[in-house]
C-alpha cells in the first residue's frame, strides 16, 4: 500500500493531510472543557477548583505518552522513508508495549499513593472529597490514555489522520453526552464526568488497538516487537520537549494559581483558570498543524528529498503565520462569548476573565512559530533543539515573567506574562530556524536571502 506521506505536497494537499489532525485536537480540546464546564454549572466552584488542583496528575501521564509518541513517530516515519519496513513494524510494536508498561505502572503507583499526591498538591479538606473522587476514577484510566495519545499519533505515522478524527470525534461525542448524563441527570458529580472521560479514552484505545491488529496489509501493524534500546533511549530524547512542554504547564498553572491569590484573591483563581482553558483550545491548532506536517518532514528528511523539505517548511511558514493572525482576531471577537460558559457576566470573574484575555491573546501572534519549530526539530530526530525551544517556552521564560511582571505592574503582569514569554521564545526559534537551515536542508541560502 502507497504511503501518503510519500507524495508531492502542495498547499491545498498538505492542508489536506494535517485538518484531520487539527480538527482532531481542537476537538480534545473541546471536549475536555466540556467537563469543567459541566461541572461549573452543575456541580459547583469547588469541584471545578478540585479539576485544577489534580491537573498535573493528568497532565504528567499525557506528557510522558507524548514524549513516547512524538518521539517514536519521527523515528518510524524515518524508517519507512529509508525503506526499513519492517523495523519500523518492530519499532512501532516495541514502543505500543512500553505505553502499556507505563500505562499500568501509573495505575499501579497512582491508586497506592493517591492520598498523598493530592495532598501534595494543595488540596485542603474541603476539595479533598472531590479530588479523591475525580482522581481516583482518572488513575484506573491511565492505561486507556496512553493508548489514545499513542494510536491518535500513529495513525498520522500511517498514513490515516482521518481515522484519528473519526476516533476522537467519536470519542469527544460519548464524553459530551456522558458527561451529561452522569453528572445532570445521574448526579454522580466529579465521579460522573471522570468516568465519561474515561469512556473518552476508551474509543480511540479500543479501536487502534484493533485496527493495527487486523490490518496486515497498512503501513504499520504490529509484529513481534525486537527490543531495541537504542531507538527506545532516542524515543524519550526526541520526545522529551514534548514532554517537558505538559510538565512545565503543570508547574505554571500551579504558580499562576498562587499567585492569582495573592492579586486577585479566589476570583482571580477561577479567571485564570477560564482563560488557560480557552489557551488550550486556540493553541490546538498550531498543535494540530504541526503534529501533522511532523511525520511527513521525517519521511522526506530520511529520504534526503531536500527539494520536497524546502517546500514544506515554505508552505507551513505561511499557513502557520496566517492562523497566527486567525486566532488572534477570533479570540479577540469571540473571548465574551467563550467567558460566558464558565461564568455569569454581572460575577467578578468575569470581568477579571475578560480584562485578561484581551491581554492574554496577544501571545498567540508568537505562539504558532515556536510550536511549529520545536516540533519540526522534533520531526528531524533533534530532540535538542527541540527541547530548548519548548523548555526556555513554557518553563523558564513563562517563569521569570511571572515572577518579575507583577512586582513592577501588579495583576497585569501575570496576564501579560505569557506573551513575553512566548515573544523571547520567538527570538530563539528563529535563531535556530536559521542556524540549522542548512543542516536539514528545509531552507537553502539562495532562498533565504531571497526571502
Amino acid at each position: 500500500m502507497e504511503n501518503r506521506l510519500a507524495q508531492n505536497f502542495h498547499t491545498y494537499s498538505l492542508i489536506q493531510f494535517t485538518l484531520p489532525t487539527t480538527i482532531m485536537l481542537i476537538f480534545m480540546a473541546l471536549y475536555q472543557m466540556v467537563d469543567a464546564i459541566f461541572i461549573a454549572n452543575f456541580v459547583g466552584e469547588n469541584a471545578l477548583s478540585a479539576l485544577n488542583i489534580v491537573y498535573p496528575v493528568p497532565s504528567v501521564i499525557i506528557a510522558v505518552s507524548i514524549m513516547l509518541a512524538t518521539g517514536a513517530s519521527a523515528i518510524i516515519a524515518k524508517n519507512m522513508g529509508e525503506k526499513k519496513e519492517q523495523e519500523a513494524k518492530e519499532n512501532f510494536s516495541m514502543i505500543i508495549l512500553a505505553g502499556f508498561i507505563l500505562g499500568i505502572a501509573f495505575l499501579l503507583l497512582g491508586r497506592v499513593f493517591l492520598k498523598q499526591i493530592i495532598y501534595m498538591l494543595g488540596a485542603t479538606e474541603l476539595l479533598y472529597p472531590y479530588c479523591y473522587d475525580y482522581l481516583l476514577v482518572l488513575v484506573f484510566s491511565a492505561p486507556l490514555a496512553v493508548f489514545q495519545m499513542l494510536f491518535q499519533t500513529f495513525f498520522v505515522t500511517a498514513g490515516r489522520p482521518h481515522i484519528g478524527l473519526v476516533l476522537t470525534v467519536i470519542g469527544g461525542c460519548a464524553n459530551i453526552v456522558l458527561d451529561y448524563i452522569f453528572i445532570k441527570i445521574c448526579n454522580w458529580g466529579v465521579t460522573g464526568a471522570a468516568v465519561a472521560t474515561s469512556i473518552g479514552y476508551a474509543v480511540p484505545a479500543a479501536v487502534g488497538m484493533i485496527y493495527f491488529s487486523l490490518n496486515q496489509e497498512g503501513t504499520l501493524y504490529f509484529v513481534k516487537p525486537v527490543f531495541r534500546k537504542q531507538v527506545l533511549l532516542h524515543t524519550c530524547i526526541n520526545g522529551s520537549s514534548e514532554m517537558v512542554n505538559n510538565i512545565a504547564v503543570a508547574i505554571t498553572t500551579f504558580l499562576f494559581n498562587i499567585l492569582m491569590l495573592q492579586y486577585a484573591g479566589e476570583a482571580g483563581v477561577a479567571a485564570i483558570t477560564v482563560v488557560l482553558y480557552a489557551q488550550f483550545l486556540m493553541t490546538s491548532v498550531f498543535m494540530g498543524f504541526s503534529s501533522g506536517t511532523a511525520p511527513i518532514i521525517s519521511y522526506n528528511y530520511g529520504k534526503q528529498n531536500h527539494t520536497q523539505l524546502r517546500n514544506i517548511f515554505k508552505i507551513s511558514i505561511r499557513c502557520v503565520i496566517i492562523i497566527s493572525l486567525l486566532v488572534f482576531i477570533l479570540s479577540q471577537l469571540f473571548c465574551t462569548l467563550v467567558i460566558r460558559v464558565f461564568a455569569a457576566p454581572e460575577s467578578n470573574v468575569f470581568h477579571l476573565a475578560k480584562h485578561g484575555f484581551i491581554l492574554f491573546s496577544t501571545s498567540f501572534l508568537f505562539t504558532g512559530i515556536n510550536i511549529y519549530s520545536s516540533a519540526m526539530f522534533t520531526a528531524f530526530s533533534d530532540g535538542k533543539v527541540s527541547a530548548i525551544i519548548s523548555f526556555l517556552r513554557t518553563f523558564v521564560f513563562l517563569v521569570v515573567c511571572l515572577l518579575s511582571l507583577p512586582f513592577f505592574i501588579g495583576l497585569d503582569g501575570i496576564w501579560i506574562a505569557v506573551p513575553v514569554a512566548e515573544g523571547l521564545t520567538l527570538i530563539v526559534s528563529v535563531y535556530y530556524l536559521v542556524t540549522r537551515r542548512k543542516t536539514y536542508h528545509y531552507l537553502d541560502t539562495k532562498s533565504f536571502k531571497a526571502n
